[in-house]
């Protein structure tokens, strides 16, 4: 593991408390340390909205996103279980949970992965996501990587649990629903983009992601400028 990204991930998630951020690029940066420092092959991030519905929030790649999303659609799966108890859930071997999560292990089989670790994003008794690594081979998990991974997941809670009033459970419902709304407009950037330029929606992501930190803004007003034309970004797009 590198301890020299490892600390400098602390560092950037803790930042966050101090300071407003850009909470799906924030969660962007949480799932690519997951695949950079531990020993996953993907990652994503699920978050509940005002309703406790559960919301595919960040992936590390396209094919993590979609995991995801089939297991809300299908109500079923590791991570969805790791929310509603609030307890790590670790599958060593996907493939033997098939009469457990039938369809999911099925889908994770077709994206490629034989295990994951689905951890929990919770603070004392309050759980608002998971935190999911996804591995492409069957096999134990690295007792030390998962205490990191959890500790990452536990300092990204804190980060999104953070207010400067008594009312946190109203400042992080509205936190959240801002959240999807902007994980909204960022989708539609993405397949305007991707049209665009005749890429993938991975690549889409990364470009702006890379255009608004470039230009010091917040991915989602750039996502709004860019899907209302509301003003020239040169760079961006043809």
């Amino acid at each position: 593991m590198n301890q020299q990204l490892l600390a400098k991930t602390f560092v950037e998630l803790a930042d966050n408390l101090v300071a407003d951020f850009d909470l799906i690029d924030f969660l962007r940066l949480l799932t690519d340390r997951c695949v950079g420092m531990l020993d996953a092959s993907a990652a994503g991030v699920l978050l509940a909205d005002r309703d406790g519905e559960l919301r595919v929030m960040a992936a590390s790649d396209e094919r993590v996103r979609l995991l995801e999303l089939f297991q809300l659609q299908n109500d079923e799966g590791p991570c969805l279980e790791c929310f509603r108890t609030g307890a790590p859930v670790a599958i060593t071997d996907l493939p033997r949970e098939i009469d457990r999560w039938p369809r999911f292990v099925a889908a994770a089989h077709r994206s490629g992965f034989g295990a994951v670790q689905a951890l929990p994003m919770r603070l004392r008794d309050e759980t608002v996501g998971a935190l999911n690594l996804f591995h492409a081979a069957p096999g134990p998990f690295d007792p030390v990587g998962t205490l990191v991974a959890q500790a990452l997941a536990d300092v990204a809670t804190i980060s999104l649990l953070q207010q400067r009033s008594t009312q946190r459970s109203t400042v992080l419902n509205e936190q959240l629903q801002n959240a999807l709304n902007s994980r909204v407009l960022i989708e539609q950037a993405k397949g305007k983009l991707a049209e665009r330029q005749g890429i993938d929606m991975e690549e889409a992501f990364t470009a702006l992601r890379t255009y608004a930190r470039a230009h010091n803004r917040r991915l989602s007003d750039l996502a709004r400028a860019f899907i209302d034309n509301s003003e020239p970004l040169p760079g961006l797009a043809a």
